[in-house]
């Protein structure tokens, strides 16, 4: 997730709470606000699924390359 939608995310969330506690938790409006903020959530969410998930080893050789276990070899 990157800290763009994460920042929209907080700030979605903020008007929200702001947008309910002016018109009441049972307005259109507040549940619109909502729907935002799950909608967000939501893409934050495909995108966290999306990311290739590293292992230790992985990052490891990212980090050390010329490490001889990270060393590769053609047949």
């Amino acid at each position: 997730m990157t800290n763009d939608i994460k920042k929209q995310i907080e700030q979605e969330l903020e008007q929200a709470r702001e947008v309910c506690s002016t018109s009441g938790s049972n307005s259109s409006d507040c549940a619109a606000a909502w729907d935002v903020v799950e909608e967000l959530q939501a893409e934050a969410s495909h995108q966290r699924q999306n990311q290739p998930i590293k292992t230790n080893f992985e990052k490891y050789c990212d980090a050390n390359p010329d490490a001889d276990e990270c060393r590769l070899y053609d047949d």
